[in-house]
C-alpha cells in the first residue's frame, strides 16, 4: 500500500502542471484547458505549413488563383471575435491537389485544395470553405485538441504507474490492467465526439463570418451538399467513431441556422453569392491548367473522404494527426 501511495502522490504530481492552464475561446466565451499561448499557437503552425504545403504538392502554381483565395479569407478576418489577436499571421493557401481537403493550422494557416475549389460553384461557397477554417483558428480547436490528448496521456501514464506499483495478487493490480485499455478506448472517443462539435461549431462560425463579409450564409449548406453527394456509396463509420459528423447531419444544423439567426440576411439583397465570378476568377483559370501531381505518401494517408472534409480533428488516426505533429515539435523545443 506504501507503494501504490507514493505512486499516486507521484501522478498527481506530474498532472497539476496540465491541470493549471485555462484559457478563454473568443468565440463563445467558454473556457478551456489550454497548454499553449497564442504565440505557442502560431509558431507550431506557421512550422507546420511548410511540411503541410509539400505534402499536398505545393501551393497552386496561378499567381491569380492564389490572389482570389486570399482576397475571400481576408474579407473575412475583419469580422472575427474581440478576443483573437489583431496581428495573427493569416495566410490563405490553395494547394495544388486533388484530394478533396480544407484544413488550418492554429495561428491562421488555412488550407484548400484544388480538388476541393473545382467541386465548388460560386464565390459564397469559399467563403463558407474558409470561414469554417477561420472558426477553427479563432475557437483554438487546435490547442484544446492537443491539450486534451496530453491529458488524456497523462492521464493513463498516471494510472500505469499505480497499477504497476500494486501488489500482483491485488484487486487494483487484476482489475486496473483490465481497465487501463478499456479506459484508453473510452478517452479515444470522448476526443472524437470533441472533434465533432468543433465540426458544428467551425460551421456555424463560417457561417456567421461569411455573413458579416456580405455573401449569402446558404453558401454554407450548399458545401455541405455537395460533400453529401460525393461522399455517397462509400462505407460510413458509425457516427460515434467518426471525426466529423456527416453531411446529412451538418445540413440540419445550418438549416436551423438559416431559418433563424441568418434568415433576414439569407433574403436580404445585399448578401451575394457570385457564382459568375468564382467562374471568372477560379474555375476557367483551373480548367486551363495541367493536371495535379498525384499525391506524395504523406498527403495520400490524409482522410481523402469528402465526409471527412477538413483535417483537424484526427486524434484517432495514425501518427500524421496534428498532435503528434506539434507535440513532436513542441518537445523539440524544451
Amino acid at each position: 500500500m506504501h507503494r501504490v501511495l507514493k505512486a499516486i502522490l507521484g501522478a498527481v504530481l506530474l498532472l497539476v502542471p496540465a491541470l493549471s492552464g485555462c484559457a478563454t475561446d473568443p468565440t463563445t466565451g467558454d473556457r478551456f484547458l489550454s497548454l499553449y499561448s497564442w504565440d505557442q499557437e502560431t509558431a507550431l503552425g506557421i512550422e507546420a505549413a511548410s511540411s503541410f504545403t509539400g505534402e499536398f504538392g505545393g501551393e497552386l502554381p496561378h499567381e491569380g488563383i492564389r490572389a482570389y483565395v486570399t482576397e475571400v479569407g481576408m474579407s473575412m478576418v475583419p469580422h472575427v471575435e474581440e478576443g483573437v489577436p489583431k496581428d495573427l499571421p493569416w495566410k490563405f493557401t490553395i494547394l495544388n491537389s486533388d484530394v478533396l481537403n480544407a484544413f488550418a493550422l492554429p495561428g491562421g494557416q488555412v488550407f484548400i485544395t484544388r480538388g476541393l475549389a473545382l467541386q465548388l460553384e460560386n464565390e459564397a461557397q469559399l467563403a463558407g470553405v474558409l470561414g469554417h477554417e477561420i472558426g477553427h483558428v479563432t475557437a483554438r480547436h487546435g490547442n484544446q485538441a492537443m491539450s486534451r490528448a496530453v491529458l488524456l496521456q497523462g492521464s493513463l501514464a498516471v494510472g500505469q504507474l499505480v497499477v504497476g506499483a500494486a501488489d500482483n495478487q491485488s484487486v487494483l493490480s487484476r482489475y486496473g490492467s483490465l481497465g487501463l485499455p478499456v479506459a484508453q478506448v473510452g478517452g479515444q472517443l470522448v476526443l472524437l465526439r470533441y472533434g465533432r462539435d468543433a465540426e458544428y461549431q467551425a460551421d456555424a462560425l463560417g457561417m456567421r463570418y461569411m455573413s458579416r463579409a456580405g455573401y449569402k450564409p446558404s453558401g454554407q449548406r450548399q458545401v455541405m451538399v455537395t460533400l453529401g453527394r460525393l461522399s455517397e456509396g462509400g462505407q460510413r463509420p458509425p457516427v460515434w467513431l467518426s471525426t466529423h459528423p456527416f453531411p446529412d447531419d451538418r445540413v440540419a444544423q445550418i438549416d436551423k441556422l438559416l431559418n433563424t439567426e441568418y434568415a433576414a440576411a439569407e433574403a436580404g439583397a445585399s448578401h451575394v453569392l457570385r457564382a459568375e465570378e468564382y467562374a471568372r476568377r477560379m474555375l476557367r483559370p483551373l480548367a486551363s491548367l495541367p493536371p495535379a501531381p498525384p499525391p506524395s505518401d504523406g498527403g495520400s494517408a490524409m482522410l481523402l473522404e469528402s465526409m471527412f472534409w477538413c483535417a483537424l480533428c484526427r486524434e484517432d488516426a495514425e501518427d500524421l494527426t496534428l498532435v503528434a505533429r506539434w507535440s513532436r515539435r513542441l518537445s523539440a523545443h524544451e
